[in-house]
C-alpha cells in the first residue's frame, strides 16, 4: 500500500531517511514550516528557509522517489515576537503562490499568548482569502485550553472547516476536535507523543472519517517510518485494510486535494545516485 506522509520536517532528516521511506512505500510527503532549533532574528532567514523547502528539498526528495510538497507560515514557536511575525507574514505571501506550496502551516499556538493568537488569526484569514488548506498546531502543553481557543478562532474566521487540519491531537483533545468539520491529526513519536497503540485505540473510538496520522519527524527523537509502524499495529489490532488505507492515504490525499497544486506523482523511480549533482 502506498503511503502519504502529510506532515514531516525533512529539512532535519538525512538522505538515508528518504531511502528508508521509499523502501517502506511512502511515495509523497508534505513539509510544513517549523522552528529550526533557535529563534530567528531576521525575516530574511525565514524567506531563505521557505525557498529551501519549496525548491531544493523538492529536488532532494525526488532523487529518492518521493514527491515532496511544502507549506509556508510563521510558526507558533517564533510568533510571539510581534514585529518579526508581522514582517514575515507580510513577506510570505509571494511564497504561497509557489507551485509546490499546497497549504499554509504550521500556525496556531505554542504557549497560548496574545501575540501567538494575533499571528494565528492573521494567517488563518490569509488562508481563508486564498481558499488554501491550513495546518493548525495544537500546543504541546495545556492542550485542553489550546483546542478550545483554536476552535473559537477557526469559527470566528468562518473558514470552511474542511480546509483545516487540527494537528497533534491526543485523547484529551479529540472529542472537541471531532465536533468540528476539520480534519483531525495525530502525531506519532517513539517517546513524547502518541504510540501506534494509542492511535489504534483513538481510531476505534472515533472512526476513520477525516482522521489523519503523521510522523512529523524533526530534530528530536522521532521516526520517519512512524506511519509504517502505525499501519502494522492497526492490522494486528483488528482494523480492516480499508481503515488503514483511509488514514494513511485516502484522507491526507482528500485534504490536500483542496489545493489545485496537489498532484502527487506516486510512481517516481529513483535515479542512479551516481548522477546526482550538488
Amino acid at each position: 500500500m502506498k503511503i502519504i506522509e502529510p506532515h514531516i520536517h525533512m529539512y532535519s532528516r538525512t538522505t538515508d531517511d528518504y531511502q528508508r521511506m521509499y523502501a517502506a512505500d511512502i511515495r509523497a510527503c508534505v513539509e510544513p514550516s517549523f522552528w529550526l532549533g533557535v529563534n530567528r532574528k531576521y525575516a530574511g532567514t525565514f524567506f531563505d528557509y521557505f525557498a529551501l523547502i519549496l525548491d531544493f528539498e523538492t529536488v532532494r526528495a525526488e532523487r529518492f522517489g518521493i514527491d515532496h510538497y511544502a507549506c509556508v507560515a510563521m510558526n507558533p514557536k517564533e510568533s510571539d515576537d510581534e514585529a518579526l511575525s508581522n514582517e514575515v507574514i507580510d513577506g510570505m505571501i509571494e511564497y504561497l503562490d509557489h507551485p509546490r506550496c499546497v497549504a499554509i502551516g504550521e500556525i496556531g499556538f505554542n504557549n497560548i499568548t496574545p501575540n501567538e493568537e494575533k499571528a494565528f488569526e492573521r494567517q488563518l484569514h490569509i488562508a481563508h482569502e486564498k481558499n488554501m488548506p491550513v495546518i493548525v498546531h495544537l500546543p504541546h502543553f495545556n492542550k485542553p485550553e489550546g483546542i478550545k481557543r483554536t476552535i473559537d478562532i477557526i469559527r470566528n474566521e468562518g473558514i470552511p472547516e474542511h480546509l483545516v487540519v487540527i494537528d497533534h491531537n491526543t485523547e484529551e483533545t479529540m472529542s472537541l476536535a471531532r465536533e468540528t468539520g476539520c480534519y483531525t491529526g495525530m502525531t506519532v513519536y517513539p517517546i513524547s507523543k502518541l504510540t501506534p497503540e494509542r492511535v489504534s485505540n483513538i481510531v476505534k473510538e472515533f472512526g476513520v472519517e477525516r482522521m489523519i496520522i503523521d510522523g512529523s519527524a524533526d530534530w528530536g527523537i522521532s521516526d520517519p517510518l512512524s506511519l509504517v509502524k502505525v499501519a502494522a499495529y492497526m492490522r494486528s489490532d483488528g482494523h480492516p485494510e480499508s481503515a488503514v488505507k483511509a488514514i494513511l492515504f485516502d484522507n491526507p490525499n482528500d485534504f490536500y486535494s483542496s489545493s489545485p497544486k496537489w498532484k502527487p506523482k506516486l510512481d517516481l523511480v529513483p535515479p542512479d545516485p551516481k548522477t546526482f549533482q550538488r
